[in-house]
């Protein structure tokens, strides 16, 4: 396994392998001279129907005989890849755990403010649903 994505080219539009990089969101890697370099070398723009692109675990899919270049991607865009790249079911949870990582982001400083307020723990734990040792836990931090 390699730790970079590749962009390759496939040769029907309709396959299902990859990803269109377009689908993914911006993309640094797609400014790059190397990239740019390669994508004249093919004929194929950036916005090219076959034009795609894999996360580093998923370089085996590529077929021996595209042509493919591998380009590194950071988290933030590794992370969109893996969500495209992932079935319904898994994306949809997947968007689930961001939801929740998004909200649950500050939890600890939340509830100390919370007790530092004057709220009563058993109240704070009623209202956010946390376990009242997590809330309580909160006060020493």
């Amino acid at each position: 396994m390699t730790d970079d994505a590749y962009l390759f080219l496939v040769e029907d539009p309709a396959s299902p392998l990859g990803v269109p990089p377009v689908a993914v969101g911006e993309l640094a890697c797609m400014e790059t001279p190397a990239v740019r370099a390669w994508l004249t070398a093919q004929d194929v723009s950036a916005g090219s129907p076959l034009l795609r692109v894999v996360p580093p675990e998923a370089t085996a899919s590529v077929p021996e005989d595209a042509e493919r270049l591998p380009v590194p991607l950071g988290d933030e865009e590794l992370s969109r890849l893996r969500h495209r790249s992932a079935p319904d079911s898994v994306a949809t949870l997947e968007s689930a755990l961001l939801a929740y990582r998004d909200c649950a982001d500050g939890r600890d400083e939340l509830l100390a403010r919370a007790l530092a307020a004057g709220l009563a723990p058993h109240r704070i734990a009623e209202l956010t649903g946390e376990d009242l040792a997590a809330v309580t836990a909160a006060a020493g931090r």
